[in-house]
Parts: structure tokens; sequence; C-alpha cells
């Protein structure tokens, strides 16, 4: 392979990592750029490498990395077509609230919301999660100062939650489907970690005590859209037994699970041309699939021209524990997906412990930055004021919660490993 065309790979993936750190100054959707180099540096491949065994690598390459962004998108579409039918119908709102008295103290709102992040995340994508979430704190009117400081304890809490399951975190899917971690040792990871959103809470509600008046208007629920949530969690609890006791893939259980789902709607008679249940496929976030698609084909070509193997001598400088700390803290400035993929691609060998304190440190670690992370950015473009200014005030909160969730997850992997 040419030494010229290694720099201009390497180009391409620098621009299209600017392209999505600076998605909110050029207005391009970081899904078309990371999209557009990602395809191009495979073109650019198969066109100068030699024709022959080298180009047979390549294509071989490209075939491993198309199955494995297969699999995952199939997975997250099959999970976001079930928050998506059960967020229009109402049921998820319907959910909030049923918990939610009429009239409540602005501390223990802070620790509902919390533990409403953290779960509902766990289910649901971490966008889906903050959207509903930070709909409700915009419904109560508090002001401005509050609802920033709300906002904050979203974000924490739903990049939190998401670790835990393979249903809320991508990367965290992505570590487990290259088999790296069972699902019951990230099952582990929810307790330290809830640890540490209640720590944040703690001291984010220091001078809160005033009340907050509920107003919220419960949907009508109807028994289909209970038979499908009694689905959906069905199918995460199969895909979680199914894989421990006979390694069956999450993605052919959810698969299942979506199959099922269908047929109950037609057999309640509520799959018809004003409502079709297909149709929910298409309120899937598409972005964000074809972002994961960009960044996994770049992260592809990286490693098929072996950039990646200097991801790997940090890991020779510090120990596993301190590299995997610093990812995290890297991820609150580079996006967690691409950074996730590189160090799996980059043939990394690592003990149980440490590949759940890598999942843990960057999934969370981008809440130190509210551009860090997905849910971050959803937040900052809902809530007025919030900024990147306005959410570094409490920094120090968010750093203190970090380490604290961080070195609980350190101490549980090494009795679960």
């Amino acid at each position: 392979m040419p030494e010229l065309l290694t720099y201009v790979l390497i180009a391409l993936a620098v621009a299209a990592l600017l392209g999505v750190v600076l998605e909110e100054i050029t207005h391009v959707n970081k899904a078309k750029v990371t999209l557009f180099f990602g395809t191009l540096a495979w073109l650019l491949l198969f066109i100068f490498t030699p024709v022959g065994e080298a180009r047979e690598t390549v294509l071989e390459s490209l075939n491993e990395n198309i199955a494995e962004i297969a699999g995952l998108w199939i997975f997250l579409v099959a999970a976001m077509t079930f928050v998506a039918y059960l967020n229009k119908k109402g049921m998820i709102e319907n959910l909030i609230y049923l918990v939610l008295p009429k009239r409540i103290s602005e501390r223990a709102l802070l620790f509902l919301t919390a533990t409403f992040c953290f779960v509902f995340s766990s289910l649901a994508d971490n966008i889906t999660a903050t959207l509903v979430s930070i709909t409700l704190i915009l419904s109560l009117q508090l002001d401005r100062a509050k609802t920033i400081k709300f906002a904050t304890l979203v974000v924490f809490s739903v990049n939190s939650g998401g670790v835990a399951l393979i249903t809320g975190d991508v990367t965290t899917l992505m570590i487990f489907l290259a088999g790296k971690v069972a699902i019951l040792q990230l099952l582990a990871l929810a307790v330290p970690a809830f640890v540490a959103v209640m720590v944040l809470a703690a001291m984010l509600s220091i001078g809160m005590k005033g009340e907050v008046a509920v107003q919220g208007q419960r949907n009508d629920v109807r028994g289909v859209d209970v038979a499908i949530a009694l689905i959906f969690l069905c199918t995460i609890l199969s895909t979680i037994v199914g894989n421990f006791l006979f390694q069956i893939p999450p993605v052919l259980t959810f698969l299942a699970g979506l199959s099922v789902m269908f047929l109950v709607a037609r057999f309640f008679s509520d799959d018809n041309d004003s409502d079709p249940i297909l149709e929910y496929v298409r309120q899937v976030e598409f972005e964000t699939l074809f972002f994961f698609l960009g960044i996994l084909l770049l992260v592809g070509m990286l490693k098929e021209i072996r950039v990646l193997d200097g991801l790997v001598h940090i890991y020779d400088q510090v120990p596993a524990v301190m590299a995997n700390y610093l990812m995290g803290v890297m991820s609150a400035a580079i996006d967690n997906v691409p950074l996730t993929a590189a160090l799996l691609k980059s043939g990394l060998e690592m003990g149980v412990a440490e590949w759940m304190v890598l999942t843990y440190a960057v999934g969370v670690g981008g809440s130190l930055l509210v551009i860090g992370s997905a849910s971050g950015i959803v937040a900052m473009s809902k809530v007025p004021g919030l900024t990147f200014g306005s959410y570094l005030r409490y920094m120090l909160y968010l750093f203190i919660a970090f380490n604290i969730g961080f070195a609980g997850v350190y101490l549980v992997g090494l009795s679960v490993g």
C-alpha cells in the first residue's frame, strides 16, 4: 500500500472526527459527514490496492466489517421500534405521571428524576430517554437555573443507566458483542453506576427547598399497548436468560420479540391502514444509525491500515485501569462510539474487570462535558440557557460522581471477574 495513501486515509478519519466535534458550528449532520468519509476511505483502499492477494484481504476485511455493522443495526432497529411505539402511544408518559404525586419537593423530584432516567435509559436508547426526561422537566416550568441543574442530572443519569444493559448504550452493546463481557457481568455495573447518580443528585440538591406542582394528563391505555409493553419487557428478560443459558445472540431474541409484537398488533386488529404497525420502524432514529455506520466503516479502515496499533501503546505505558480512566475522560471530547470501536479493533487484551471499567468509563465519561455525548447534545438543543459554559459550572460535581462510579465499577469488576 502506498505510504501517501495511508496519510490520506488518516486525514479523512481526522476530517470526519472534526466534522462530529464541530457539528454545532458547521450545521452539517454528523451522520452525513461520517458516512461520506467512511465510504470514501474504503473506495480509495480498493482503488489503490494492487490486484491480487492484497485486494482480496481488503475485501475480506470489508465483509467482516459490514457483518458486524449489520448485527448492530438490526438489534438497534428492533429495540428502537419497541420504544418508538410505546412513546407514541403515551405509555412512557403514563408511567411517569403514575409515579409522580401532584405536589412534590424539588429535592425529592431531583432524586426521582435521577432514578427514572437511570432505569429508563437502560431499556431505551439515550436519545429517547433524554427527550422524554427533558420534556417532563420543561413541563414543570421551573426557573432557568433549576432547569439547567435538572438537565445536568438527566445527562449524567441517562448515560449512567445505559452502561448496564445492552439495550441502553451502543458502546455497551459493542463491547458485549465483541465477547469481552457477559450480560450478567454488565448487570453488575448497575449498582456502582446508580450510587454515582445518587451522589450527584445529593450534591445538586444542596440549597433546593421549594415545591413543584406536577401537571400532566394521562393517556388512554389500550389492551394492545399493555400487551406490547409486556412483550418488550419479556424480550429484554429473554435476551438476558437466553444468552446466559444457551448463548443465543441478542439480535436473534430481539427480532423474535419484534415479530411477536407485529403478530399481537394484528391479533388485536390494531394493524390497519390508519395505523400500520410497520410504520413505527420508520420512526427509528436512522440518523443515529447512519452515524454508527460511518464511524464503524472509518474504524475498520484504520484497523486495515494498522493505525489502531498505536492505541495499544497507551496500555503498554500505564496500567490498564489508568488507561481506561484516560479513555473515559477523553470520551468527553471524542465521541465514545469511534473511541470504543477503535479499542476493540486494536486487538487489546484485558481481563473482565478492566473491560467492565472501560464500559463504564466510555459510557459515562462523555457526561463530563455537555458536548461529550448524544444525551448532552439533545439536552443542549432543548433546554434554553443550557450551554457549554452553564453546564461547566457543575463540572466538579460531575467529576466527583464519575470517579465514585469508576472506583465502584472496578471493585465490582474484581469480584465478578
